[in-house]
């Protein structure tokens, strides 16, 4: 499957967050950092999952995705495998117009990030931002979550 998205920075999580629909706990770790392919495990309040991501496109908004579920107890057993740090978050579900933006709140050595990505069905496809959209990070590696699970955040990037 290939996923194409763009992703963002939030200017304000308060108004964010007024409109939005749900949220869900994730935890989440990398078995593999090659460039061409990630390996992450994910495991939700309710759901686990073992997911390959590829290689982005130039703009970084493009690359293949293959996504399993697993059972908790898979993902538990895997999580003790990964490298670099756990990323926790909590995600929330924010409809805008005819999108739904996925808002990622970090927290523990991430605590104060927030990003959001929004899902599209073409990478020309025109998307109208909220006003709590803040600077674009699509294909900034940094805002990977892989790279923020391999190398941290800088704090002057927050």
């Amino acid at each position: 499957m290939i996923e194409i998205e763009r992703k963002f920075l939030v200017s304000n999580l308060d108004a964010c967050l007024q409109h939005h629909t749900k949220s869900r706990k994730i935890v989440q770790a990398y078995l593999s950092f090659d460039p061409a392919r990630t390996v992450r495990i994910r495991k939700t309040d309710t759901k686990a999952f073992l997911t390959i991501k590829g290689k982005a496109n130039e703009t970084g908004d493009t690359r293949f995705e293959w996504e399993k579920e697993i059972t908790e107890h898979e993902a538990t057993q895997l999580l003790d495998l990964c490298l670099g740090q756990t990323i926790q978050k909590t995600r929330y579900v924010v409809p805008h117009q005819s999108h739904l933006f996925e808002v990622d709140v970090f927290s523990g050595k991430l605590q104060g990030l927030v990003v959001a990505e929004v899902e599209l069905s073409a990478a020309n496809e025109q998307v109208d931002l909220p006003k709590w959209i803040g600077k674009e990070v699509t294909g900034d590696s940094r805002y990977y979550n892989s790279d923020l699970a391999k190398k941290g955040l800088k704090p002057e990037i927050i």
